[in-house]
Parts: C-alpha cells; sequence; structure tokens
C-alpha cells in the first residue's frame, strides 16, 4: 500500500499548487473549485492509503528483499464475461431519452431494465457460471 499512497501524495503535490495558479491565471471560480476539491480528494485518499500502509504487515510488493514465489496464490474471485452489463446500461440510455422524448419510452426502458437487473443480479445462480 505505500506504493499507492506515493502516488496519491505525488498527485497531491502536483494539485495544491495548480489550483491557485489556475485561479490567477483564469479567474474561473468553477475550475478552480474543481481542483480544489482534486487536491483534497488526493489529500484523503493519500492519508488513508498511507495510515493503513503503516497498520498493516508489508506485502510483497512493499518489501525490496520479497521474492516473486511470496507473491503466488489466489488473487481472488474475478468473474468472467458478461453481456448483462450492456443491456443495463442500454435500459438506462432508454429511461434518460425517455425522459426527453417521451414518458411511454421512460416506461419501456424501465420494464427492460428490470429485466436487465435481474439477470445481473442473478447471473450466478443459473447457467454456465453457477455456483
Amino acid at each position: 500500500m505505500k506504493a499507492e499512497a506515493w502516488i496519491f501524495i505525488i498527485c497531491t503535490v502536483f494539485f495544491v499548487p495548480i489550483a491557485p495558479a489556475y485561479w490567477f491565471i483564469t479567474g474561473d471560480p468553477t475550475g478552480t473549485a474543481a481542483l480544489t476539491m482534486t487536491a483534497l480528494l488526493t489529500l484523503l485518499v493519500s492519508l488513508y492509503l498511507g495510515f493503513h500502509a503503516r497498520q498493516m504487515e508489508p506485502r510483497p510488493e512493499d518489501r525490496l528483499d520479497a521474492e516473486v514465489v511470496e507473491g503466488a496464490g489466489e488473487l481472488g474471485f474475478f468473474p468472467p464475461y458478461s453481456w448483462w452489463p450492456l443491456w443495463c446500461g442500454l435500459t438506462l440510455a432508454a429511461m434518460a431519452l425517455g425522459v426527453v422524448i417521451g414518458w411511454w419510452l421512460f416506461v419501456i426502458g424501465v420494464i427492460f431494465g428490470v429485466a436487465a437487473l435481474q439477470g445481473l443480479i442473478f447471473e450466478y445462480y443459473r447457467g454456465n457460471h453457477a455456483h
């Protein structure tokens, strides 16, 4: 976690002087607020990662004397391919367009969206990837 903390510390160090420089160059309050919030959020993440990096035992990636074998083993569960996120996104797009074009399209998007969301949720209970 130390490497990740350092990445966010570097981002914080970058954004802290950029925000006031942007304000003095452009005078744009919206961009300055966005850059300030970005600096604060990267500071928040870097403090969180730095705190937890000190609390936990170093991972093999964090140690200079680590061997490749120490990082072997199961890394976790990674889901296989799935078409359900595509259908969920398309129904969400239909619902967004339904607000603009007509409520009838929104209702159709909701109906198909419920079916697509059920397919996404229950994907691992049936079919090839059932547990």
